[in-house]
């Protein structure tokens, strides 16, 4: 059974999602403000949802501790605030998507669905030993880790995935749309500013851990189209 917890001080929406996500079959703890969110969370969490209006703790702040206490767990960020800025900050801050209020529950529950299901096929990749890459000084193994030259690279694990699955088609650009369905979920709905940020994350990754590293890949924007994982062996040909 899957373990969420939730980080809401609204009365009325987080007794909304504890009675939704338990009469789906998911085990809910229900925190009222980051600090018993925190503490919470030391137990073990597979997904949070966590509101970045908390009346105690700066909410972005309250993201940041959660990803280093749970690296593995998927967080999605509930938030009034419809500034594109608060919500790349939010996932900046390390979650892994958002939803802004007043949102349907049944949206909610579709997005845990597919994060979780996700999550769970990540952490269990049968074909690991098919899934190594080698571009350049990066090199991408089964053991879910990314190196550059010497220096392994600090990825979540969307942000593995997003690398993975750009490196399976080095120079060749993969669309939106597929890498929202290959790194996401097939059924999918809803922004893709979750997807532009992991790319951004990914591109401040990749160049500080190969400053000096000849033949660092880098992800190109293909206006229109999608992303590029460019072959540093094919430049220039």
């Amino acid at each position: 059974m899957s373990r969420i917890l939730v980080i809401e001080d609204d009365q009325t929406i987080g007794g909304v999602l504890v009675s939704a996500l338990s009469a789906n079959g998911y085990s809910v703890q229900w925190q009222l403000n980051g600090g018993g969110g925190l503490a919470a969370a030391a137990a073990g969490a597979d997904l949070v949802l966590l509101d970045l209006g908390l009346p105690d703790r700066d909410g972005f702040g309250v993201c940041r501790e959660l990803r280093s206490i749970l690296p593995g767990a998927v967080i999605v960020v509930l938030t009034a605030r419809r500034e594109v800025m608060d919500v790349v900050s939010g996932l900046e801050s390390g979650a892994d998507d958002y939803l802004i209020k007043p949102f349907r529950v049944i949206e909610l529950l579709a997005r845990v669905r597919a994060h979780l299901r996700r999550n769970a096929g990540s952490a269990t990749d049968a074909d690991g030993a098919s899934s190594v890459v080698v571009l350049g000084s990066l090199r991408i193994d089964g053991a879910r880790r990314a190196v550059v030259g010497e220096v392994e690279v600090p990825l979540r694990a969307r942000e593995f995935d997003l690398l993975l699955r750009l490196g399976r088609e080095p120079g060749r650009v993969v669309s939106r749309e597929t890498l929202m369905a290959d790194v996401w979920d097939v059924n999918w709905f809803g922004s893709t500013k979750t997807l532009d940020v992991h790319v951004a994350s990914l591109r401040s990754k990749l160049a500080a851990a190969g400053p000096g590293t000849a033949g660092t890949p880098v992800i190109s924007t293909v206006r229109g189209r999608g992303y590029r994982l460019e072959d540093p062996g094919r430049s220039g040909k």
